[in-house]
């Protein structure tokens, strides 16, 4: 009988778009991750990963460099497919010259979001600046924290209604890290996804 029962309380490696992530797309935003990756099931997400995107970004700041490598907060992996066909969601700190007047990639256009905000067909950016108790000289110097989501090798077509939904998930985790490192005024980022283009 405890046999039985230690099998039953196994979790399914694989969960919807719902679930992935520790729910971070529950509601709405699942039918756009299924929408973006053309993908319905994917592995199950380890459940410690917005610990490691936060100890990044505070080492990268009390650093005192100018940019930092980060952490991956999420990994869309589609059940039954290859490296190639895996979204990822990550997180790290940007130099004050990787926004403003630069060229971007063809494809890509600004969108108003956030200090900066590039969405392509493939997937988007977002930067945006953190002042928290939790990093120390924030005030002067605010902790700059780039987004960024690609969504992985899809059949799905390159629409602006695509494009848009690559930045609502993007703004859906960076909300997340932004509330995790109760960054005042949550970074700027407003509660509800701002999709105008520049």
């Amino acid at each position: 009988m405890a046999r039985a029962d230690r099998t039953a309380s196994k979790e399914d490696p694989f969960v919807g778009a719902a679930e992935v992530c520790n729910g971070l797309f529950a509601g709405p935003l699942a039918k756009k991750v299924e929408s973006v990756t053309g993908d319905t099931v994917f592995s199950r997400s380890g459940s410690r990963k917005m610990e490691g995107v936060v100890d990044a970004l505070k080492r990268g700041h009390e650093s005192g460099r100018s940019w930092a490598t980060g952490a991956e907060l999420c990994r869309l992996s589609p059940k039954g497919g290859g490296t190639r066909d895996r979204g990822a969601l990550s997180f790290s700190m940007y130099a004050p010259q990787d926004v403003g007047d630069r060229r971007l990639p063809e494809g890509w256009q600004l969108y108003t979001m956030g200090k900066q905000s590039e969405v392509g067909p493939g997937g988007a950016s977002l930067y945006f600046e953190c002042v928290s108790p939790q990093l120390k000289g924030s005030e002067n110097t605010p902790l700059r924290i780039r987004g960024g989501f690609g969504r992985g090798r899809s059949d799905a077509p390159d629409t602006r209604e695509l494009r848009d939904a690559n930045l609502e998930i993007l703004h859906a985790a960076s909300l997340a890290v932004a509330k995790e490192l109760d960054c005042k005024g949550n970074a700027g980022l407003p509660e509800k996804p701002d999709l105008r283009p520049r």
